[in-house]
């Protein structure tokens, strides 16, 4: 990877009113509510998390034009939406429906989807006694899946900002190997597959550049995550945040450490993958938000587990320098993955807070600069 990447931020969408959502919760909540009501669970750490900008409403077309405007003017090329879709239809689709496609300025930023296919999880908050109680189940067969792609080719796929990579419409699975395995196996995944990319070329879009997550592929066995890639016909992988997360330490590690820990993430997948590969860079993590804030904060599944402190817009800067340098030096893919533009709840955003401003914006604009124009 020699030129510039094309640089991507996660977009997260809970954050605007949606009908599931007030089925749990009540009428009119977002996911706001949790990053307001975060607390302190050990000494040193830092919550609240205040945004700069105030608790907006993603899916009004002035709040997101705002969102578009810091992205683009900050080095960010694209945002790659979270996509939630199940057997009966989807989820948190206001946000890019009504938000991101009704901006003003909306041409300014490329998007894509990424088919968030894993089972809701009871987590706003989650107890201690049932830290990851299910909702509902998240599983793909074949009649979603052709529902899930007829509905983003219809709307999303044919929009003129939606984002190439190598010249195809990119679109990524969460969990691709639970996808596969849902469907029926490889040879039922590659027919879906095959068919995906049939349909798009048949509205006259193109071709399909699709990727999936991998992890979840197989992050300990390369040799059974190719077999896979090979089998269904995927291009190109990516991750939505580093493996490890502070392993045995608890309740907390310093962002160096973790960075320390992950530094050979990128070399793994590049050179023991068949396909390129997409490196990220997360600004840090902590899910602590989402658990029930008067249980004790203990090890236990998510979204109880390691906080990251210390995570400076500097930290940051080195770690996204890191990135490019290795990109620059080995066959990657020609994308750089940021976690996230907003998962506050999670302790992974790029958005202004009150505590650092602009900052982790401008470490992304250090590194990576600006693109020039590109002509739609």
């Amino acid at each position: 990877m020699n030129s510039r990447p094309t640089v991507c931020a996660y977009y997260f969408p809970n954050w605007h009113v949606d009908p599931r959502n007030e089925t749990i919760h009540g009428k009119g909540w977002t996911e706001w509510r949790v990053t307001q009501h975060a607390t302190p669970r050990f000494p040193g750490h830092e919550q609240p998390k205040v945004p700069l900008h105030g608790y907006e409403d993603e899916a009004d077309p002035r709040a997101m034009a705002k969102k578009i405007e810091l992205a683009a003017s900050h080095g960010i090329d694209a945002f790659i939406f979270d996509w939630y879709y199940f057997f009966d239809g989807s989820y948190r689709e206001r946000c890019i429906r009504d938000g991101f496609l009704g901006a003003p300025n909306r041409g300014d930023l490329k998007f894509a989807l990424m088919w968030a296919n894993h089972h809701p999880i009871y987590a706003h908050p989650g107890s201690y006694w049932k830290p990851a109680e299910m909702l509902w189940s998240g599983d793909i067969d074949a009649e979603t899946f052709r529902h899930c792609t007829d509905h983003c080719i219809k709307h999303y796929l044919n929009q003129p900002n939606y984002l190439r990579v190598n010249g195809g419409l990119y679109f990524s699975f969460f969990r691709a190997k639970a996808m596969i395995e849902q469907v029926g196996g490889p040879m039922t995944a590659r027919a879906l597959l095959d068919d995906f990319r049939f349909r798009v070329e048949k509205a006259g879009l193109g071709r399909l550049t699709l990727d999936g997550n991998a992890s979840e592929f197989g992050r300990n066995n390369l040799d059974d995550a190719n077999r896979l890639i090979r089998e269904t016909g995927f291009d190109c992988c990516s991750c939505y945040g580093w493996g490890a997360r502070g392993g045995d330490h608890f309740p907390s590690i310093s962002y160096s450490d973790w960075m320390e820990i992950n530094r050979d993430e990128d070399r793994y997948f590049t050179r023991g993958l068949d396909v390129p590969y997409n490196p990220v860079v997360p600004t840090g993590w902590d899910s602590s938000p989402r658990t029930v804030q008067s249980d004790m904060f203990d090890k236990r599944p998510y979204p109880f587990g390691t906080v990251i402190t210390g995570n400076t817009p500097e930290l940051f800067e080195q770690a996204l320098r890191r990135t490019a340098e290795f990109m620059k030096s080995e066959g990657t893919g020609e994308l750089v993955h940021i976690a996230c533009w907003n998962e506050w709840t999670e302790g992974a955003y790029l958005e202004p807070d009150t505590q650092y401003g602009n900052a982790r914006l401008e470490a992304v604009r250090n590194v990576f600069g600006r693109r020039a124009a590109q002509p739609e």
